[in-house]
């Protein structure tokens, strides 16, 4: 990530013609990911599923690196839902030795690259090695401000809620006329995070999958055929490219000031 951005981005390329086109004040602040479609890249490829969430493990060093050079500020990637502990137990516990391994050879990079990593979700559940793994890199991260990536594990939206409810009444300090959105938000798992601005769907699913139900109100949805294990930083910048187009409102009938940084 130390190479300069045309390197990266190299002239001539697809990815330098549509970097050329992205307006660079109007970048999406916050970019959250939902990652789809590893099993079905590895069985059209006759591989198992495990070599598809290895696959797409590649995806994710990609997306992150690109995210960061582009200056967006809050990468949000959806890497284990509460209702993936449904899946054959085989293939959950690949799932976490693969994020073990991840964090293993990406800390050092993370840390040079003063990229922040924040993990969202119950951690209650999460096997005691990868916690370990995570609460090491977590903390050797937190000063960093270049970019922060958000890693969702064991997460479910709707869970999320009722954890913020229960955090209310656990505290016993706001009545009825007291609770209000920013008060409620307060006690998300996403404090001090802003809501996405962008929520990039892969593999072609026309839902959002129990993810950050909360915070989506007013995201701009971009849903892409690509399955996660050949996204690229093309395919990131196709979404922002789209993004731009978007008249947001927020409800108004025009368009609304750009979220404070």
């Amino acid at each position: 990530m130390q190479k300069n951005f045309e390197e990266y981005f190299p002239p001539g390329t697809e990815e330098h013609d549509l970097l050329l086109k992205v307006d660079f004040r109007r970048l999406p602040g916050h970019v959250a990911v939902i990652m789809d479609g590893n099993g079905r890249w590895a069985q059209q490829r006759g591989l198992s599923r495990a070599e598809g969430h290895n696959a797409g493990s590649a995806s994710v060093r990609e997306v992150v690196e690109a995210s960061a050079r582009l200056g967006i500020e809050f990468l949000t990637l959806y890497a284990f839902s509460r209702e993936n502990w449904k899946r054959p137990r085989l293939e959950v516990g690949q799932l976490w030795r693969l994020l073990r391994e991840y964090l293993g050879k990406e800390d050092r990079l993370l840390v040079e690259n003063d990229i922040r990593l924040r993990v969202i979700g119950r951690k209650e559940g999460i096997p005691r090695p990868v916690l370990r793994e995570l609460e090491r890199v977590e903390e050797m991260t937190r000063t960093n401000g270049r970019m922060t990536l958000v890693v969702a594990l064991n997460y479910g939206g709707r869970s999320e809620i009722v954890d913020a409810v229960r955090r209310i009444l656990e505290e016993g300090r706001l009545g009825p006329g007291d609770l209000d959105e920013k008060e409620f938000a307060a006690r998300l798992y996403t404090e001090g995070i802003p809501d996405p601005d962008l929520l990039i769907r892969t593999s072609g699913e026309l839902r959002v999958s129990n993810f950050l139900l909360w915070q989506i109100a007013y995201t701009e949805i971009y849903v892409t055929p690509v399955l996660w294990p050949d996204f690229r930083k093309r395919h990131l910048l196709e979404a922002v490219l789209e993004y731009q187009k978007r008249d947001r409102r927020f409800g108004d009938i025009h368009a609304g000031t750009p979220r404070k940084k």
